[in-house]
């Protein structure tokens, strides 16, 4: 049998749900049929390799990560530009006894480019959107030179989304967008 048959690519800014959203996912669908799979995890890894850093501190929402988000946003940019493709494919390479993969963080049009060309049949996009008041209720405040920067505003237009998941606190709103994707997903594992 050949993995994956579904891929969601999931983007959106940061504390807009993206992580809240796979998770979901994730509970919904199973386990033993589907993985999470965070493009960062592995930008991470290098990098704190590479640095002598602590790789679980980077990987959780604290002010460690924020220290060096802005020199390993630009490292990841260097690495992105030798091949496109290196933090999707690492990422990915241990899913491959799963049915479905959610890609958590999608930040580049070469991330969702990368999963269109190479599972074009498999792959279903979807943005998660917050409004900022939502977002900053959440802990989001604006840092220049990231909230700005390719990897938060790579993808807020050139991509024609599948689905727009609107998560504003709307439990009915959010709901149904879960179910618009697992319909989504069905019909992927169906064709295959």
């Amino acid at each position: 049998m050949v993995f994956p048959k579904a891929i969601i690519v999931i983007s959106g800014k940061r504390k807009s749900g993206k992580d809240f959203v796979s998770e979901i996912l994730l509970k919904r669908l199973g386990q033993n049929k589907c993985g999470i799979f965070r493009l960062s995890g592995p930008l991470k890894r290098q990098y704190a390799k590479e640095h002598n850093l602590d790789f679980e501190k980077l990987l959780d929402a604290t002010e460690y990560k924020e220290k060096y988000r802005a020199d390993m946003i630009l490292w990841g940019e260097e690495r992105r530009r030798k091949d496109p493709g290196f933090f999707c494919q690492l990422a990915t390479s241990e899913g491959l006894d799963k049915e479905v993969w959610i890609i958590s963080d999608a930040r580049r049009l070469t991330d969702v480019d990368f999963f269109k060309l190479n599972y074009c049949s498999a792959t279903i996009t979807v943005r998660v959107d917050s409004e900022r008041a939502i977002r900053e209720q959440r802990g989001f405040v604006f840092t220049e030179g990231i909230d700005d920067a390719e990897s938060e505003c790579g993808l807020d237009s050139g991509v024609k989304w599948d689905l727009v998941v609107y998560n504003n606190d709307d439990k009915k709103e959010l709901e149904d967008s879960i179910n618009k994707i697992l319909d989504l997903i069905a019909l992927k594992l169906k064709d295959h």
